[in-house]
């Protein structure tokens, strides 16, 4: 459960779903395997798994999700075997080509024959919700993952005013800030990894690992105009991760101490262990994106959600009929 990437995203209305009612709300869209001809399925399963019944898991105002999503995996290369060898069939019984679009035909007759046997593969996805510091933290290595399990979450719960976090200063920016002065932020130190990129020069990529970023071939690079789009950092000596240019948190590790401090709650059965060690984590993840945003210049709020901007164009034209119903009265 311990979460390994953060995607973050900020909440740009208020949350008022409570456990009880977010999980009526998600009842509904609970998973259920894929069925013979399904290529995929996604829905919501408890974040305690067969220790657990509900599919919200709640503990210090923060609220546990987790989706599962289930695909039928049919190799590429034996879909494609099939389908030559049938084109093949038709083409000497028939002395023709096989065109494209006859192609696709039979490329979809051998997926509809294939997909019964295919085997299933499944993958969890939690997240959580923080209505007090208006957050949604998601366990994703991927934005595509992460904006999947929001929009089956709108969609569960009829709306979700969100937006991807992000800081006033950019994070590439500030990154080479700290390193062209050798100076981590507060409460944070450097690791020994880090990507330098050409702004001008998508192709120009340097990769550094188990060095010492403070070095003068560093310093060189970045005197030369490179950027820094991922560095390695560590926060109060409990958690480390790769920051990147897009505020997302990956390959985070977290302490000995920090998980023994979970181990220290005296839990008792599987549904108190994960308890513990969800509040612990919650709690410290919290204290760093704090942290991060305060040495990042602190969280913009000027990017409105999808949400806001049609209610915004929604008033807009409701305030432009009231105008002409009052300019036709009077």
């Amino acid at each position: 459960m311990w979460f390994k990437n953060l995607r973050i995203y900020r909440l740009t209305r208020e949350f008022t779903l409570n456990a009880e009612t977010l999980n009526q709300w998600l009842e509904p869209h609970a998973f259920s395997p894929c069925g013979s001809q399904d290529s995929v399925r996604y829905g919501w399963v408890p974040p305690l798994g067969r220790h657990g019944n509900q599919l919200v898991h709640a503990t210090n105002g923060y609220l546990m999700i987790c989706a599962q999503k289930q695909e039928k995996i049919l190799p590429a290369a034996v879909v494609n075997e099939r389908v030559e060898a049938l084109a093949q069939a038709i083409s000497d019984r028939e002395s023709r080509q096989v065109g494209r679009k006859e192609r696709q035909n039979l490329k979809d007759d051998v997926l509809l024959e294939m997909r019964p046997q295919a085997f299933a593969r499944s993958r969890l996805h939690f997240a959580y919700l923080s209505p007090r510091s208006n957050w949604v933290v998601i366990d994703a290595s991927s934005a595509s993952a992460a904006e999947e399990l929001l929009e089956n979450l709108r969609e569960a719960i009829g709306s979700l005013a969100v937006v991807p976090l992000s800081a006033k200063n950019l994070p590439q920016q500030a990154m080479t800030h700290w390193l062209a002065t050798s100076q981590a932020p507060a409460q944070f130190d450097f690791e020994h990894e880090c990507e330098l990129r050409n702004p001008k020069d998508s192709g120009s990529v340097i990769r550094c690992k188990n060095q010492d970023l403070c070095a003068q071939e560093i310093q060189n690079h970045l005197l030369a105009g490179m950027q820094v789009y991922r560095l390695g950092l560590v926060w109060r000596d409990g958690i480390t991760f790769l920051l990147d240019d897009q505020l997302a948190l990956k390959r985070i590790r977290f302490s000995s101490e920090l998980l023994e401090k979970a181990d220290n709650t005296n839990a008792d059965g599987a549904a108190e262990r994960f308890d513990a060690d969800f509040s612990v984590m919650a709690l410290e993840l919290t204290a760093l994106i704090k942290d991060l945003l305060k040495a990042l210049g602190g969280a913009s709020t000027e990017l409105a959600s999808v949400e806001e901007i049609v209610a915004k164009a929604s008033s807009g034209q409701a305030d432009t009929v009231a105008r002409a119903v009052k300019e036709v009265t009077f």
